[in-house]
């Protein structure tokens, strides 16, 4: 069991929200519909202005089957990472940081649509891209952390 006070969590979390504005320190649930988990886990959460994803992945918008190709799992892909912080209530500039996993470190087809999705070279958000074991099928994998307006 910590010593520190749950009021000091609270202010950290606090502190991390530029606004200022959300006293509502309850975690909500993000459902995105077509997309969601089988587990029985969110797409994202938030708290206040901070939202965070689970793994986003890249199956076929209408047979849920995950494409062969890399490219398609990755334009895919982003295309859910828009539509889970839209249904958070944020859009893509409010991304400060985005995660991908990939079974083989194959960085062109992320490159090519991040550039689509972060145009501008001086507001991109961090970003990170590792190779691990993936599940069958499944070439690639991302999850995000954005601060809301």
């Amino acid at each position: 069991m910590s010593s520190v006070p749950i009021e000091w969590g609270k202010a950290a979390i606090g502190a991390a929200m530029l606004n200022g504005e959300s006293s509502d320190m309850k975690r909500r649930a993000i459902y995105v519909g077509g997309i969601g988990h089988q587990s029985p886990i969110p797409n994202a959460a938030r708290i206040g202005n901070v939202v965070a994803s689970g793994l986003i992945r890249g199956p076929d918008p209408v047979t849920h089957a995950f494409p062969a190709s890399l490219q398609a799992q990755c334009a895919n892909m982003f295309a859910n990472l828009r539509r889970t912080i839209e249904e958070s209530g944020g859009s893509v500039d409010d991304i400060i940081k985005v995660t991908f996993w990939m079974g083989s470190l194959v960085r062109e087809p992320i490159n090519d649509e991040w550039i689509k999705m972060f145009p501008d070279a001086a507001s991109r958000p961090a970003r990170q891209v590792m190779e691990v074991a993936m599940e069958p099928g499944v070439l690639v994998q991302c999850d995000f952390l954005a601060v809301t307006a």
